[in-house]
């Protein structure tokens, strides 16, 4: 980075051997060489809503699949099915009540999963005593799946909300420790050193350098800690569960309705889309001070 920074100075700056030509027409003739041969290498302009494109072109693929035929019903539902579908769950209700249950139940896991990641990265990047006692375990728990622990989970905690809620919490605090973590203690010690010879406090330390430093790492585990609570939920839902969306998707299963099962996996698509533009919304406003490829 500091090279191309180096050779973009070099080549902006006229040498005693290539001096800069005089006159309005000479600068002229030189800023249309420079944009003619200036070479675009980043991703381009962004387009509103462009990220729905994608989303879009494969709702047209299955339909122009369903409508030619090549795909049997009988596996998976055509869209006009799948609409007509969702739209009798509404009429009577059953999709809203399991809609709400599931909301609530990855709004809680994400909650406590954020809080406690957060407090973990920031005890274990400030503190080496923090980073060796913390660190470790969580390392551990990194390379072992939430879906793993079930079992233990349903010993201690039974098969109520507590262990549903707790399994997504478990995977979403890994998430943003990692994350956190890595972009906290990836903070340049320079300017480490420059609050400690302004006297800064404890307080302002963290205001100032800690907090500005680690946000990126937290939003991306933020990102990462969205997914991860739907990723859960889903599990945990179809585990001795009574109501959600993945109770009707399982109970769907068990009557072959290959159209509610496609509801409940588009409900979880769109509440999984809807949530990371959400964050990424955030993450632009935070982080308006930033000029990244993103745009």
């Amino acid at each position: 980075m500091t090279d191309l920074l180096a050779k973009a100075r070099t080549a902006d700056t006229p040498t005693a051997e290539q001096p800069r030509p005089a006159g309005p027409q000479a600068d002229e003739g030189t800023a249309h060489v420079s944009k003619g041969t200036r070479r675009r290498l980043g991703p381009g302009r962004a387009l509103p809503f462009g990220r729905l494109i994608g989303p879009a072109l494969l709702v047209l693929a299955w339909w122009a699949a369903s409508a030619s035929g090549y795909l049997d019903p009988r596996i998976l539902s055509s869209p006009g099915t799948v609409f007509a579908t969702a739209v009798d769950l509404v009429s009577t209700g059953r999709l809203q009540d399991n809609v709400l249950i599931s909301l609530q139940r990855a709004g809680l896991g994400l909650f406590f999963g954020v809080s406690a990641g957060v407090i973990l990265a920031v005890a274990a990047g400030l503190s080496r005593s923090g980073e060796y006692l913390l660190d470790g375990p969580l390392q551990i728990k990194r390379a072992i799946p939430s879906l793993a622990m079930l079992p233990l989970l349903i010993l201690w905690l039974g098969i109520g909300e507590q262990m549903k809620v707790t399994v997504i919490a478990l995977g979403v605090a890994v998430n943003m420790y990692i994350n956190t973590y890595a972009s906290l203690t990836g903070i340049d010690s320079r300017y480490v050193e420059l609050a400690e010879g302004l006297d800064l406090s404890r307080a302002t330390f963290i205001r100032k350098v800690v907090v500005p430093g680690s946000l990126p790492g937290f939003f991306v585990g933020l990102r990462l800690g969205v997914t991860s609570s739907w990723l859960g939920l889903i599990v945990v839902e179809q585990i001795n569960a009574t109501s959600g969306i993945g109770y009707m998707m399982f109970q769907a299963q068990q009557y072959a309705q290959s159209d509610v099962i496609i509801v409940g996996l588009v409900a979880y698509g769109i509440f999984g889309f809807a949530s990371d533009a959400a964050v990424r919304a955030v993450e632009r406003k935070v982080l308006s001070w930033r000029r990244t490829l993103a745009g």
